[in-house]
């Protein structure tokens, strides 16, 4: 009996009844699937660090290694479990061609590093996750230029030797545990022990990884401190693998985030379409509710013969939402598994988005539940005699027409209607909202992460050029000549020379640790600053987001640096925001130490922009090996595929904000023409026309529309900003202002939602033409 009323019911309500079906199923897909993501991100992850047997702890190193020290630091300290020293031959890149590309790879921001396989561990894994092994004469090339590059199995990579160029065939491309993000500029191709051997006779130079696994992960900090107390050598960066999963977590992790935040609004969105559903429902069938409870059926019987149609529409959209994600997964994690790989499914993988969908169920049936009070006040003789359960417009004290200096009838009349009625229309203003809100905010981010500005957030200096001139043999002399080059160069403005080098400080605990710092002249070039401003004495330091809040120092308080030997006490001068070099930088205006330098930068602005790209040629020549990249070069060949992922991810929650606009303006608009019936009549009645009572309609739904786009624009340029922020913090950029486009952002995007409103309004109260006295006293 339950599925024939279930039966008469869909085909008297078919689109009600589908739309509904079809929402709640989209709500279970997009929470299956976003939470799938999650899970696969982290499993996959935690896969690839497994089959790689990554490292807890890596110290790289530009300069001669002593193995023995190595060797016995390793055997008097407990927590070192294994250990191995790796070989990298950094190969310039205007020495390297890769596959049909005319042109070699002089202007890439990546380091182009030549390894062969580690023996220990740190395994450098193919696209099927296997320990990659190479015959002589092949190569493996890094993931990223595979998806950058349009690179394919079977390409050239070629270098050019001094004596005769060296060509290889690539073969397998490379899963690196610790190079796989774009944001890391070092990437590591696998040649053979012969060819690695050939090549670091002739080219490139030599820098290594000085690695170690641990018996107790928890306490890579404390084996940290040990190490650099101990004066090993430690002339570059180090990375632990907290840093590691991060960095391999952030691409995906960004756009997994929005995903998840999309859902989670998605879900309130469902239960107000749930509402507008069952109202919209009861309204049409009040008549024979009243006709029910007349004859004496229970009000409780009632109820469950409503609460059994949503309850089967619940179970059956929430099920197909999650068997559709089975097969649309790979479009949400296709990134994942390219770098990451594919890693065997667990029973928790499959539970898991199962159990989310199982929650939406759950909301369903309860929040059924709740809108089915609206039973208890339903009176059996009202209903029969009104066909309305109350709640009619009350007279607004705020408009009366003959005080009214509007002069258009129609606009007068919807202003009334949606102040007199606010409450209700209320809900149709939260999904305007939620809606412009889940189209602006991941626009801005676009925007945003799309801007040159953008460099600011990585702790660079925004410029047309930026030169980084690494470790060699020559480095000082090559740095100096490179500065008389272009001090005497017309084209360029101003440019600023930056030394980084690595020092001690020591900690709260009185140890020794590493300390990135940054020496230049900060006027030239400024950042924008958390707290604080750039140093500008001696005795002054400014710090990363991360380092300030790792070492717990605020603007003001002390540092003590150990400079040449002695101890020098530093106040905090400013707190900046990095994502270079895990993010933990700093800093100063130390004098000249050529002892702890690192690496030479120098960034410059040209008279004429339109000579940059001329310039980038002319530079990275005449100051070989030194890297030569444009501020936009540097950001898409950092961020491009986090661009591409975000642009994928804004498109579909652009389609998602849009395909749930046109539902729930069409099942609020249906519901309440179904309320406003007699009302409709009435007014057709006396005199005023169908197209009348529609544009009524239509100002009404615009009216609330422009409210909701007015207030999702203010919270995405504010509590989106905070979301933004509070999701980049973790790689150091923890105060994000959006770069807002005002054509998108104020005229496209709510001219696509005042469209979209305005046809699905007229379309959905095309009923109002078939309303008349006579009709409604048929009924």
């Amino acid at each position: 009996m339950l599925f024939k009323m279930l039966k008469k019911d869909f085909l008297k309500k078919k689109i009600i009844t589908v739309s509904l079906f079809v929402f709640i199923t989209l709500s279970a897909l997009l929470v299956a699937s976003g939470s799938n993501m999650i899970l696969e991100l982290f499993h996959s992850m935690n896969s690839l660090f497994e089959r790689s047997s990554a490292p807890h702890f890596v110290q790289m190193h530009a300069g001669e290694v002593d193995q023995g020290e190595i060797e016995d630091f390793s055997s008097r300290n407990s927590l070192v479990q294994d250990k191995q020293i790796a070989e990298m031959l950094n190969i310039d890149g205007s020495s390297i061609t890769l596959g049909n590309s005319s042109t070699p790879e002089q202007l890439s921001v990546m380091d182009h590093y030549f390894v062969k396989q580690n023996e220990s561990f740190d395994f450098l894994l193919n696209l099927e996750s296997e320990v990659i092994n190479v015959s002589m004469g092949e190569i493996a090339v890094p993931i990223y230029f595979m998806q950058q590059g349009d690179m394919a199995i079977g390409d050239k990579v070629t270098i050019a030797g001094p004596e005769h160029d060296l060509e290889f065939r690539v073969v397998e491309f490379v899963r690196d545990v610790q190079m796989n993000p774009s944001i890391i500029h070092s990437k590591r191709f696998v040649v053979h022990e012969a060819d690695f051997n050939q090549l670091k006779n002739s080219l490139g130079e030599l820098e290594y990884l000085i690695e170690f696994q641990l018996t107790d992960e928890s306490k890579i900090s404390e084996f940290r401190q040990a190490y650099q107390s101990a004066n090993l050598p430690n002339r570059g960066p180090d990375i632990d693998l907290n840093l590691f999963m991060t960095l391999n977590a952030l691409t995906d992790g960004i756009v997994a985030v929005v995903i998840i935040l999309v859902s989670l609004l998605l879900i309130v969105i469902a239960l107000l379409c749930i509402r507008f559903t069952i109202l919209a429902a009861v309204e049409e069938d009040l008549r024979e509710i009243g006709v029910m409870k007349a004859i004496g059926i229970k009000q409780k019987d009632i109820k469950r013969l409503y609460l059994f149609k949503y309850i089967f529409l619940g179970a059956l959209g929430s099920l197909l939402g999650y068997i559709v994600s089975l097969f649309i997964n790979h479009l949400f994690t296709g990134n994942i598994m390219l770098y990451l790989g594919t890693a065997p499914k667990s029973l928790l993988q499959y539970m898991i988005p199962l159990l989310s969908v199982g929650l939406i169920f759950l909301i369903v049936v309860l929040f059924c539940l709740f809108v089915l009070r609206a039973f208890n006040k339903i009176s059996a003789v009202e209903a029969l005699r009104s066909g309305s359960m109350g709640g009619n417009q009350k007279a607004s004290r705020f408009l009366s027409l003959y005080k009214s200096k509007l002069s258009n009838l129609q606009l007068f009349l919807g202003l009334k209607d949606v102040m007199g009625r606010f409450r209700m229309y209320a809900l149709l203003f939260f999904v305007f909202f939620i809606c412009s809100f889940i189209i602006i905010v991941p626009v801005h981010f676009l925007n945003t992460i799309q801007s040159p500005s953008f460099i600011t957030y990585m702790g660079i200096e925004k410029s047309d050029i930026r030169i980084d001139l690494q470790q060699s043999e020559s480095i000082t002399e090559d740095f100096n000549d490179m500065l008389g080059y272009i001090q005497n160069d017309q084209d360029v403005e101003r440019f600023s020379p930056l030394v980084t080098s690595q020092f001690k400080f020591i900690n709260d605990e009185g140890l020794a640790e590493n300390l990135t710092v940054e020496t230049g002249d900060y006027s030239i070039f400024p950042l924008e600053y958390l707290e604080g401003s750039a140093p500008r004495q001696e005795n002054e330091i400014a710090l990363s987001y991360l380092n300030g809040d790792e070492m717990g120092k605020e603007v003001g308080d002390p540092i003590y640096l150990v400079y040449d030997g002695e101890e020098r006490e530093m106040v905090v001068s400013g707190i900046y925001q990095d994502v270079t070099n895990g993010g933990r930088t700093a800093k100063a205006l130390l004098p000249f130490n050529e002892d702890a330098v690192l690496w030479y930068e120098v960034s410059l602005d040209l008279k004429s922009v339109d000579t940059i790209n001329d310039k980038m040629l002319e530079y990275s020549e005449a100051f070989y090996p030194a890297r030569v990249t444009d501020i936009e070069g540097y950001l898409s060949n950092t961020l491009g595929n986090t661009i591409e992922q975000l642009r994928l991810v804004t498109i579909l929650a652009i389609i998602i904000a849009i395909s749930v606009t046109v539902l729930i303006t069409s099942l609020f608009l249906k519901m309440l023409v179904a309320k406003d019936y007699s009302k409709i009549v009435i007014m057709k009645s006396l005199g005023f026309s169908s197209k009348d009572v529609r544009t009524q309609y239509v100002i009404r739904a615009l009216l609330v529309l422009v409210l909701g786009i007015v207030c999702g624009t203010i919270f995405s340029n504010t509590i989106g900003q905070v979301l933004i922020s509070a999701v980049m913090s973790f790689v150091g950029a923890a105060n994000i202002s959006f770069v807002i486009n005002p054509l998108q952002a104020y005229i496209l995007c709510p001219l696509l939602l005042i469209l979209t409103v305005t046809i699905t309004t007229l379309l959905s109260v095309v009923s109002v033409n078939k309303s008349s006295i006579a009709e409604m006293n048929a009924g």
